[in-house]
């Protein structure tokens, strides 16, 4: 490549979206190459053609913790596979009173094909980053790609099936299983596999984990310390937690 065109590169991003040629007539976009919800999230199911497709039309950007994806109510204009991060799904009762219903660990799509509008308010808890397609090429490559439809199904039974047991913490738990509950939700999404040991940083403030939770912020602050105490948990100013064992972490919750 000559000194022209480097420079010509190097000024436009676009050709960050460069298709690297793999065997045959088989190319894969190189931005795709090592993200995560390439080869765990939805993407995975996409042919190399679908991937490249999706990928000129796809856009990277960074969410500061704190600021919206979207809110409710608002027209869907586009889906989102989350890189990094985790993102904070609430819903908002007529009156103004504001209800925590979930989380979002990368590499977890972001948004309900079909839907008109949104139903709840997707805002990132942390610095997050996300990859966003429009709207319309995902409904499209839902009815061309049944394995991408699969997996967007399978996804939304495991949010059901997350829902039914976070029922069940709400329900049934005593307030230590609930905040452990809540740690061992995190520690299991934020770094999946790792092995017995995990940190993290506390994505939620205390009054956002008290919310989550149906408890006090007296009540969470109280059994942190009990976790702590009893060796659960190392917790470092305020919001680096340590979980040296997750097994125990999770027999503490009160999880089978």
């Amino acid at each position: 490549m000559d000194a022209q065109n480097m420079d010509a590169l190097s000024k436009n991003p676009i050709d960050m979206r460069v298709i690297e040629p793999r065997s045959g007539d088989t190319q894969c976009p190189v931005v795709c190459k090592d993200c995560e919800a390439r080869h765990g999230g939805v993407c995975s199911t996409l042919t190399m053609p679908q991937l490249a497709d999706i990928n000129r039309h796809s856009t990277k950007r960074k969410v500061e913790a704190g600021s919206e994806v979207i809110g409710q109510g608002e027209t869907i204009g586009s889906y989102s596979n989350i890189l990094k991060g985790v993102v904070k799904l609430s819903k908002m009762m007529h009156d103004g009173r504001q209800q925590i219903v979930g989380l979002q660990f990368a590499p977890d799509f972001l948004g309900r094909p079909f839907m008109l509008e949104s139903n709840v308010t997707a805002e990132a808890a942390t610095d997050t980053e996300i990859c966003s397609f429009p709207r319309a090429m995902i409904d499209r490559m839902v009815s061309e790609a049944p394995d991408f439809e699969r997996h967007l199904h399978g996804q939304s039974l495991k949010e059901l099936d997350d829902a039914r047991d976070w029922m069940l913490t709400l329900g049934r738990k005593s307030a230590q299983e609930k905040v452990a509950s809540f740690l061992y939700l995190i520690a299991s999404h934020v770094e999946p596999g790792k092995g017995r040991g995990t940190t993290f940083d506390l994505p939620l403030s205390r009054a956002d984990i008290a919310d989550f939770l149906g408890l006090t912020i007296e009540t969470v602050s109280r059994q942190m310390t009990k976790l702590r105490k009893d060796g659960i948990v190392v917790i470092e100013n305020n919001r680096h937690v340590i979980v040296p064992d997750i097994h125990r972490l999770n027999y503490a919750a009160g999880n089978d």
